[in-house]
């Protein structure tokens, strides 16, 4: 009974110092996200879903997204579609550490990243090496171990005389509107609707009534703020910035354009060597393998390797060096019970089965 008070009374003074007040979130409302025919809960200081003026959501241009990311037609043996490796029951990523689901059966080098709240992403791939929604579905169109689709020319001569990609193209754009420039905005404006806000963290901080966080639940989100802001601070719980987090030594970060190079095969600088995207924790429950190769298999996994496992490096974050030099996060036992425990209310329950992000 002593150590469930202390626990409640520990988690009231995280509240206390997180939100200005103990027992419940802001009384604050989510606005709903703008645009024709659109309504979603935000993230919590979100109000619009940003979009690139030459490529505004609208309800044509998103449902035809939606048809082309479950169409295995893209894909060279009319077998793969982006949902194949990016499955919405596990927020869009697919549970293996490489996948093989691709058309040549082979690994792919990195593990497949979810595709939520990219509407608020830069730098998008593990390395940042799409700028942009409307250039990111290129990559996988095109790698021999993806989608396959080396020729575009061939990609769009092929939807030209497919009478069913032709109806949707002009029913949804207008008379010869099947070009390679509307087939990666239609994906794009699909992907900006992929919105993970409404876990029970979201519905808490909002304040809704009967939303709730247990006492452990708040422990662990005031360890989250306090031991992993710098990298995971944000309402969308990723800095949209690149970070070695201790998982290689500087030997095994290879040379020129190899993938284990990480930031560093895009920019070229030395700085950048073995820094990988800051993966949003949003729906981290469902994601799992994690890091960049999926290396380890749970989230248990994950937090063992920042209190003992991380690998010193020259680019290694001062962040996770502790007195002394050694690299780590002081976590005990308990607090890594607690920020497991919060991080399971990370959990959009409905983005994973929310009828319009699935195939038509």
């Amino acid at each position: 009974m002593r150590t469930r008070a202390l626990l409640g009374r520990a988690a009231c003074t995280w509240a206390l110092l997180l939100l200005g007040a103990c027992g419940g979130g802001p009384s604050s409302t989510a606005e709903p996200g703008e645009g024709p025919g659109f309504a979603w809960a935000l993230p919590e200081g979100f109000t619009t879903v940003p979009s690139p003026p030459d490529n505004p959501l609208t309800p044509e241009g998103v449902a035809l997204g939606r048809w082309l990311f479950h169409s295995p037609k893209l894909s060279s043996t009319g077998q793969v579609s982006c949902a194949t490796c990016h499955e919405q029951a596990r927020a869009f990523t697919d549970g293996d550490a490489l996948t093989r689901r691709g058309v040549s059966g082979h690994p792919l080098v990195r593990h497949t990243p979810t595709l939520v709240n990219l509407a608020w992403m830069e730098g998008l791939f593990w390395d940042g090496g799409a700028k942009n929604l409307e250039s990111l579905s290129l990559a996988p169109l095109s790698h021999p171990d993806e989608m396959g689709e080396r020729d575009f020319a061939a990609l769009m001569s092929r939807l030209s005389s497919d009478p069913e990609v032709v109806t949707r193209f002009e029913s949804a754009l207008g008379p010869d509107s099947l070009t390679l420039s509307h087939l990666l905005r239609a994906l794009a404006q699909f992907q900006r609707t992929l919105i993970s806000a409404d876990s029970r963290y979201d519905r808490w901080r909002r304040g809704e009534p009967g939303a709730w966080l247990g006492p452990r639940e708040l422990l662990g989100l005031g360890l989250v703020r306090q031991r992993c802001a710098p990298c995971h601070g944000t309402e969308l719980f990723t800095d949209n910035a690149f970070h070695n987090n201790g998982l290689d030594p500087d030997a095994a970060f290879g040379a020129d354009e190899a993938v284990t190079r990480g930031r560093g095969r895009i920019t070229q600088r030395a700085e950048d060597l073995g820094r990988y995207k800051t993966p949003t924790l949003r729906n981290v429950a469902v994601t799992a393998p994690y890091m960049h190769d999926g290396r380890l298999a749970t989230l248990e996994d994950v937090l063992a390797h920042y209190r003992r496992h991380m690998v010193p490096s020259s680019t290694l974050e001062p962040v996770f060096l502790q007195r002394g030099g050694a690299p780590g996060l002081p976590l005990d036992d308990a607090e890594t019970a607690s920020i497991l425990a919060f991080l399971k209310t990370l959990t959009d329950e409905r983005l994973l089965a929310r009828p319009d992000l699935g195939a038509p």
